[in-house]
């Protein structure tokens, strides 16, 4: 056997980290082939953003987060290999695979694709102008921007039901628009939605246009059978929302060439998930299929990582490699020390952190090449001895984070935690509020990139934030249960890690409701450059470093 070319080599490659990319490296790994799993955005998928999942059997109820936060920690635990990375495109060399990605090239025997599908828009007029600024995709991340107001959810399906349900809990009104005559959802969800008091359901009625000026004042609904078109305007000096959930498209780029896809562009497989070409696989959402749930998308993975299975011990001895085999993790630990944090930061019996969460940060913070300073600038309120317990808590699990802690006082910036080097001078990275939720990843994320040796990125993004000649400053602000806010606070200081001209400031924004009103923000995550260009949305590194290099980034408000 060629150990040399075996080292670098995996049985397979997993396109995506949802339930079917999870499940597939749990098996695999777990059967000691060696997998890698490439995810551009959160491990989980789309459930993620999912409050309440009842229909997972012998699961009485959870979060999507945590559910899929399990099944990650069990591959984890079987040697299941993960980056973050954007896979870029596959090619077929002989008897092997290339996948291409943002963060280089892997080899492997087969490559599975599990990467999923995301939310459809449903081209009214004004919904582009208007992202963010009454017209919005998430209900956990902007559902409280809309307290008594009025909002309307356009679609019929199983998301936008338990959407709408989830709104009234701060919507005065919710009136679902149903382009058919029936929702498409389980008769059991259906039931609850047509019951709830605080739901109204319009059947036959599609949404055409939505008009305002900063933010939405008038909205044009049209009946599908008559034809007849209606205008909506809310009280006088008042706005409301849409929230769209008009289903989901497959996201197939990747298998354009290599597999069959449906015109709908869902990947077509056998019943082992194979594609039409040899060595490649799909599985979950973005396949041909009738019903796409969480338990479905497992079933593929498990379905698609036991055909691989028998395709990479052929494979293995056709060409005498074997890839290194993978170690499984001691049975106490759970995870590998050397993983990022998993999980929300929460506080517990012991502390703010979990024992888990501390266990995972001592691997982190030991890879750290530089000591830092944490600046906490507190102000009168309750949060900043939140922010207290939190640096408190991280400085005693490291001696390369040092706390330093200013007299309080209520300055508009305040709280904050300034991430500093150890010469006092500043990294640009800074926190307003307390980092927890699900940017408590992104915090530790962003002080391991400031301190060294930092996440490994692109060379050809690395020559962009170099090449980055004028002062930038990013205000991201977010809200802590947002799923889709920690990619693009993660490479916003990821930049200003890397080029000194960049800052990264993150705000919560339930502790500084001024920008909120200041930007007109009704969604998060909302990107302020400069004070004066205002841009909604999750963004990778590349898609954010493109937006700042459009002329009118560097311009001043």
């Amino acid at each position: 056997m060629d150990a040399g070319r075996a080292a670098d080599l995996y049985d397979a490659v997993v396109v995506g980290g949802g339930p079917a990319g999870l499940a597939a490296a749990l098996y695999l790994a777990r059967a000691r082939y060696r997998v890698l799993v490439v995810e551009k955005d959160t491990f989980g998928g789309q459930i993620t953003i999912t409050a309440e999942v009842v229909n997972y059997p012998g699961v009485e109820k959870t979060e999507g987060h945590s559910l899929t936060e399990t099944m990650r920690r069990q591959a984890l635990h079987f040697g299941a290999e993960f980056l973050l990375a954007e896979a870029q495109g596959i090619d077929v060399d002989g008897d092997f695979r290339i996948v291409r990605t943002s963060r280089g090239a892997f080899r492997c025997f087969a490559v599975l694709l599990a990467t999923g599908a995301h939310p459809r828009k449903v081209g009214f007029e004004g919904e582009e102008t208007f992202r963010g600024r009454g017209v919005a995709y998430c209900a956990t991340c902007d559902g409280g921007f809309f307290t008594d107001r009025d909002v309307f959810v356009v679609g019929g399906g199983f998301a936008a039901a338990e959407e709408a349900m989830f709104l009234t809990r701060y919507a005065r009104s919710v009136t679902m628009l149903v382009r058919r005559s029936t929702l498409s959802c389980a008769e059991s969800i259906a039931e609850q939605v047509l019951a709830h008091e605080s739901v109204r359901v319009r059947f036959n009625t599609v949404l055409e246009a939505v008009e305002g000026d900063t933010a939405l004042r008038r909205a044009v609904f049209r009946d599908t059978v008559t034809g007849r078109l209606e205008t909506y305007a809310p009280p006088e000096g008042e706005t409301f929302g849409v929230f769209v959930f008009a289903g989901y498209e497959p996201a197939s780029r990747l298998a354009e060439g290599l597999a069959e896809l449906t015109g709908q562009g869902n990947i077509v497989t056998d019943r082992e998930q194979r594609t039409r070409t040899e060595g490649v696989y799909a599985a979950g959402d973005v396949c041909d299929k009738r019903l796409r749930q969480v338990v479905t998308a497992v079933s593929d993975g498990a379905v698609a990582a036991t055909s691989i299975e028998r395709y990479a011990a052929d494979m293995q001895r056709k060409t005498g490699l074997r890839p290194q085999r993978p170690a499984t993790a001691p049975a106490s630990s759970g995870a590998s020390k050397a993983s990022a944090p998993s999980g929300n930061a929460r506080e517990t019996e012991g502390g703010f952190l979990t024992a888990e969460q501390r266990e995972q940060l001592a691997g982190v913070f030991a890879r750290m090449e530089r000591p830092l300073i944490l600046k906490a600038e507190p102000d009168s309120r309750p949060v900043s001895e939140d922010l207290r317990r939190m640096l408190m808590e991280l400085a005693a699990l490291t001696d390369k984070l040092t706390v330093e802690w200013t007299p309080p006082s209520d300055g508009p910036e305040r709280p904050c935690v300034r991430v500093l080097r150890a010469d006092g001078t500043d990294t640009g990275i800074a926190f307003h509020g307390v980092p927890g939720g699900h940017e408590f990843n992104s915090f530790v994320v962003g002080l391991y990139n400031a301190a060294g040796p930092g996440q490994s990125i692109d060379p050809a993004l690395a020559e962009a934030i170099a090449a980055i000649d004028r002062p930038l400053d990013l205000q991201i602000v977010v809200a802590l249960s947002c799923t889709m806010c920690p990619e693009l606070v993660i490479a916003a200081q990821k930049i200003a890690a890397s080029n000194p001209l960049v800052t990264a400031k993150v705000y919560d924004v339930n502790h500084f409701p001024e920008l909120r009103e200041r930007y007109k923000i009704m969604s998060v995550p909302c990107l302020i450059i400069n004070k004066a260009k205002v841009a909604f949305g999750k963004k990778t590194l590349g898609q954010l470093l493109e937006l700042l290099a459009e002329p009118e980034a560097g311009q001043t408000g």
